[in-house]
């Protein structure tokens, strides 16, 4: 497959799941903010990536959240969906399923149970297999925050030796390593940063554009970051990189989903409740919340 027919460049927001009262999936305020993002100038939306909570989603639900999705998500916006299982043949079938439903791609997070064998050849074999089998394009999740995997760069450049694994979303944060990634791979693949927090630099040394939890949020700043850096307008693009800091940081390492789904609720999205064991934010942390996006203008006055 040519690597050009999907381009990655852009800014992409991970969206969270809703769920209803009953903790189950609310398709319709699923279907409503996708509408709402749908307006922004955000290029695309990963659906059922971590900020989804994937990992407390059956299979059934998944294929039923894609379905709502595409029927959401016009042709001009990327769908990509989040595939990743642990088993190389789960995610083989539920990739093939997701096809079915209409992704336009597949970010496939790296396997990690059995982390003492998660090594380098392991999953590239597991990337190469998955990229065989899918009828649609494949992009490497690194994620170690999560997984306690961390992919290095020589690995993902062999992985990338496949022409239907098109790029990574690589939320490390490690900017040499990033840089090392696309020194490494072939021609045309395609490297996303995982993070709002290091969008400016990752672009700057050679990222094609991100796939941020904080878009979920402040879609038009995080596109319009994008945009500045693509564009060489570099004082304003890092003017606006410090800015965004601190609401990045508090829908990501410090609350997670739960405070991402409470910013959500600020700006007038829908973002609910967490599923559990997740706990939704006490008191006190929705004032962090609501104080932070209030200091970096992401909220009306």
């Amino acid at each position: 497959m040519n690597r050009s027919k999907v381009s990655l460049a852009g800014a992409y927001s991970p969206i969270p799941t809703p769920f209803g009262p009953d903790g189950q999936v609310a398709h319709d305020q699923l279907t409503s903010n996708l509408r709402k993002w749908c307006e922004t100038p955000l290029d695309g939306f990963v659906v059922l990536g971590s900020n989804g909570e994937y990992v407390f989603l059956s299979d059934e639900e998944k294929l039923a959240v894609w379905a709502t999705a595409r029927k959401a998500i016009p042709q001009g916006k990327l769908f990509i969906a989040g595939t990743g299982c642990e088993s190389t043949l789960h995610t083989i079938q539920l990739t093939a399923r997701a096809a079915e439903l209409g992704a336009d791609a597949v970010l496939v997070v790296t396997p990690n149970y059995y982390k003492s064998r998660m090594d380098g050849p392991a999953l590239v074999h597991h990337y190469r297999a998955v990229a065989e089998a899918s009828p649609i394009p494949v992009i490497v999740y690194n994620v170690p925050a999560f997984t306690g995997i961390d992919l290095s760069a020589e690995a993902i450049a062999m992985a990338a030796e496949h022409p239907n694994v098109i790029g990574v979303k690589e939320s490390s944060g490690n900017l040499p390593k990033l840089a090392d990634i696309i020194r490494l791979s072939p021609p045309g693949f395609q490297v996303l940063a995982g993070s709002a927090s290091f969008l400016y630099p990752a672009v700057c040394v050679g990222a094609v554009g991100g796939v941020m939890a904080l878009a979920s949020a402040a879609p038009e700043a995080c596109a319009k970051l994008y945009r500045l850096c693509k564009e060489g307008q570099h004082e304003e693009a890092r003017r606006l990189q410090l800015q965004l800091l601190a609401p990045n940081a508090i829908v990501t390492s410090r609350f997670g989903v739960p405070g991402l789904k409470y910013a959500l609720d600020l700006v007038g999205y829908y973002g609910g409740l967490p599923r559990p064991p997740l706990l939704p934010l006490s008191e006190a942390q929705r004032e962090e919340v609501r104080r932070v996006f209030q200091e970096a203008g992401l909220l009306q006055a």
